[in-house]
C-alpha cells in the first residue's frame, strides 16, 4: 500500500503568499492589488516586501478588477486577490468584459473558498466561483490540493499563461502532501494513486479527504484510481479518459456545488469520450452555515466518508450493468 504522509498542517493561502512573494522578487512588473483585506488572503506577499508596488482600493472588488485591466494594458501583471465569494462574482461583469474580452494577464486569486470557512457562514462561502467562472472564455483555473501546489500555480499563473487565471484556495490548515519537485502543468493533473475499481477525480481540499477515502476502500480490498484535478480549466482530458477506460466508473469530489464545477467539468469530458457510471460529492444545491470546518464538511457530505459511500454506490452500479 502507498504510503501517503504530508509535512505538516498549513493553510493553501500560506502557499499563495509564498508563490505570490517569490514571483514579485523574480518579476518586477507583478503589481499587488488588495481589496481592504491582505493578511488573510495572502497579499501581505507584495503589500509588506514591495510597497511601491502594492494598492488597495478598500471593500470594492469591481474597481479592483478595473484597475487591473488598465495595469495589465501597460505591461504589468497585476494580481488581485479576496474572498472567492466576493472577486469571483461580484466582480464577475467587469472580469468578463475588461479582463477576459480583452484576454488581459490579470491574475486573481479567490481565497477562503468552499464550505471549510467555516463560522464566516453561507455569504462568505464560495461554492459557485468554478461555475460562475469556468463559462467565460479565455479564463485558466486552478484549483491547487495543498500550500505546496498552490505556490506552484501562482509561478505557472505568469510563466505558463499570457491571459488571465483564477486560483483557488482556502483558508483552513491542511495536510501539506504534494512533493516539492512533482511538476505543475496547466491543462495537466496528477494521478496519486492507481486502482482499477473506481477513479476518484478530487481536486482541492478534497483530494486529501479522497487519500483517506482511499484507504478506507483498500482495507476492503477496493483499489482507487485518485486524480488530482488541479487545473480545471483547460482540463486534462487524456487522463480523465485514460483512467475511466481503466475503471469504468468514477467519483468527482469538490468543495463546490455539484452543478457546473470541477464534476461537471468531468462529466463533459467523459460524455463525450467514454460515458460511464458517475457519482458526484460536492454540494447539493443549498447554500452553507455557520460551523466548525469539519462538521459543516460531514453534515453537507463533502468529507473522507461521503466520497467512501460514493465509492461503493457507483462500483454497484458498474457491477449491475
Amino acid at each position: 500500500m502507498k504510503e501517503f504522509n504530508y509535512r505538516s498542517l498549513i493553510p493553501t493561502r500560506v502557499g499563495f503568499h509564498n508563490g505570490l512573494k517569490y514571483a514579485a522578487q523574480k518579476y518586477p512588473q507583478i503589481i499587488g492589488i488588495g481589496c481592504d483585506i491582505t493578511i488573510s488572503v495572502g497579499m501581505d506577499a507584495i503589500a509588506n516586501y514591495f510597497p511601491e508596488r502594492f494598492f488597495s482600493v478598500g471593500i470594492a472588488e469591481q474597481n479592483a478588477i478595473t484597475f487591473a485591466a488598465g495595469l495589465s494594458m501597460t505591461g504589468k501583471i497585476p494580481f488581485v486577490a479576496s474572498y472567492a465569494t466576493f472577486i469571483a462574482m461580484r466582480a464577475l461583469d467587469q472580469i468578463r468584459v475588461s479582463v477576459c474580452y480583452n484576454n488581459l494577464p490579470v491574475k486573481i486569486g479567490g481565497a477562503h473558498a468552499g464550505i471549510s470557512v467555516g463560522p464566516d457562514g453561507a455569504t462568505h462561502q464560495a461554492l459557485e466561483d468554478i461555475a460562475a467562472l469556468r463559462a467565460l472564455p479565455n479564463i485558466v483555473i486552478l484549483s491547487p490540493a495543498d500550500a505546496t501546489q498552490t505556490e506552484k500555480a501562482v509561478l505557472a499563473a505568469v510563466e505558463q499563461n499570457n491571459g488571465p487565471v483564477y486560483i483557488r484556495y482556502g483558508r483552513e490548515s491542511m495536510p501539506d502532501f504534494t512533493e516539492k519537485d512533482e511538476p505543475f502543468t496547466i491543462g495537466k493533473s496528477q494521478i496519486l494513486t492507481e486502482g482499477n475499481d473506481c477513479v476518484i477525480y478530487a481536486t482541492g481540499h478534497l483530494v486529501w479527504e479522497a487519500i483517506e477515502a482511499w484507504k478506507m476502500l483498500y482495507k476492503e480490498n477496493i483499489k482507487t484510481t485518485i486524480v488530482n484535478i488541479y487545473s480545471i480549466k483547460p482540463i486534462d482530458v487524456e487522463t480523465i479518459v485514460q483512467t475511466a477506460k481503466i475503471c469504468n466508473c468514477a467519483v468527482t469530489a469538490e468543495e463546490h456545488q455539484v452543478f457546473g464545477g470541477m464534476g461537471s467539468a468531468v462529466l463533459e469530458v467523459l460524455a463525450q469520450n467514454y460515458p460511464v457510471p458517475v457519482e458526484m460529492v460536492g454540494m447539493n444545491n443549498c447554500f452553507g452555515e455557520s460551523g466548525k470546518p469539519i462538521e459543516l464538511m460531514k453534515k453537507y457530505k463533502m468529507d473522507r466518508l461521503a466520497i467512501y459511500n460514493a465509492v461503493k454506490k457507483v462500483i454497484n452500479r458498474k457491477n449491475s450493468f
